[in-house]
């Protein structure tokens, strides 16, 4: 069920007042209520508004159905990519089947700019856009403290992905010294800072990522990636690498030694594990993937576990919790691609954007790649 509420700007006795909407399509409702932790609401996925510097945001949230809220449960903000909307996003991403699983929340925050496309959004990043759109920064701190004074979330437990230009989102908004999640993860879209050319070589901006805290980052990435190339290069926003990004978060977190690296038919794995405050840098290249979020291609095994009934085949998103979930360190990778695959098989359709519960050998192009402009 979607039910529409709005969250507005306002304070009664110190208690933010959440008040109930419509339901979509004009059917009216009461919508799901609460002031933290102590009220239920009603489980499924939900809109609202609320003000943030003077503009009216959107954004959508997931309740899973174990949802008491008496019970401090984790939060996921899922960041669209360009040209796309939270609803897309979290069909692509299905983070809200994970949260359903798994009993936490996730939201899903529109972008200030409008996208080329219908109905769609892009991200005003600092460094990036000029300023062409609101304050993300500012909204993201919004929404995520509304989350915790409506909501009943534990603190400490909350996490962030972001696809593409959601991704180039986050990682500027962790750059620019916002230290409110624990983990991120990125798919198609991790950077360090703006880019600079320096001696004919692209680089990260150093001055221009500067966290205020070691944060565990997980990065997927696509060798056939024409959009974000790994390899580097592409649009004014991208420029240096996927391998100059994660080199330079390793740096920022203080990693002591170099990665990790394990080289498989279909992805090559490199893991930081001795990183400052207990965090780590994760990163998988798949040689079949191009801009799609990554489906059922790699094996994963628990950590604790020699089993090899333990190894099971996950999608980017069942993976990221499982990081989410240990910081960093409660899975490792395997990257034997299952034999019984066949080439033919597909991941779902493209209106899921690529994501898919069976094995493929190819990804599927997403149907909202960005078709932005060089300044997005």
């Amino acid at each position: 069920m979607t039910t529409s509420t709005v969250f507005p700007h306002v304070r009664a006795r110190g208690i933010l007042r959440v008040v109930a909407g419509l339901f979509l399509l004009g059917v009216s409702s009461v919508a799901a209520h609460a002031a933290g932790c102590g009220e239920p609401i009603e489980p499924g996925q939900h809109r609202l508004t609320f003000q943030s510097g003077g503009v009216e945001r959107e954004a959508i949230y997931v309740i899973p159905s174990n949802y008491s809220g008496k019970k401090k449960v984790p939060l996921v903000l899922d960041f669209h990519g360009s040209n796309s909307n939270p609803a897309v996003q979290i069909g692509r991403s299905h983070w809200n089947e994970v949260a359903e699983r798994e009993g936490f929340v996730v939201m899903a925050l529109a972008g200030s700019l409008k996208g080329e496309l219908p109905n769609t959004h892009a991200w005003n990043v600092p460094g990036v856009t000029a300023g062409q759109g609101a304050d993300e920064s500012a909204a993201i701190r919004q929404l995520l403290k509304l989350a915790k004074e409506t909501l009943c979330i534990d603190g400490t437990k909350v996490y962030a992905s972001g696809y593409s230009g959601g991704g180039r989102m986050l990682s500027q908004y962790i750059c620019n010294g916002f230290g409110d999640f624990a983990a991120a993860g990125f798919v198609m879209g991790l950077r360090a800072g703006t880019p600079v050319e320096e001696n004919g070589v692209w680089q990260p901006r150093r001055e221009s990522c500067q966290p205020s805290r070691p944060v565990s980052i997980i990065a997927f990435s696509g060798r056939k990636d024409h959009v974000n190339p790994f390899e580097g290069g592409g649009r004014a926003y991208w420029r240096y690498g996927g391998e100059v990004a994660l080199n330079r978060w390793a740096e920022l977190n203080g990693c002591a030694t170099r990665a990790a690296l394990e080289a498989g038919e279909n992805a090559d794995v490199s893991t930081h594990t001795d990183c400052r405050a207990g965090t780590s840098v994760v990163s998988y290249v798949i040689a079949s993937a191009d801009h799609a979020w990554p489906a059922r291609t790699i094996r994963f095994q628990l950590a604790s576990s020699k089993d090899d009934k333990a190894i099971r085949e996950v999608d980017a998103t069942d993976r990221m919790w499982e990081f989410f979930k240990a910081s960093g360190g409660e899975m490792i990778a395997t990257v034997a691609i299952d034999a019984a695959c066949a080439d033919t098989q597909k991941t779902a359709a493209i209106s899921d954007g690529g994501q898919g519960a069976r094995c493929t050998r190819t990804s599927k192009p997403d149907s909202n790649v960005p078709l932005v402009s060089d300044d997005l």
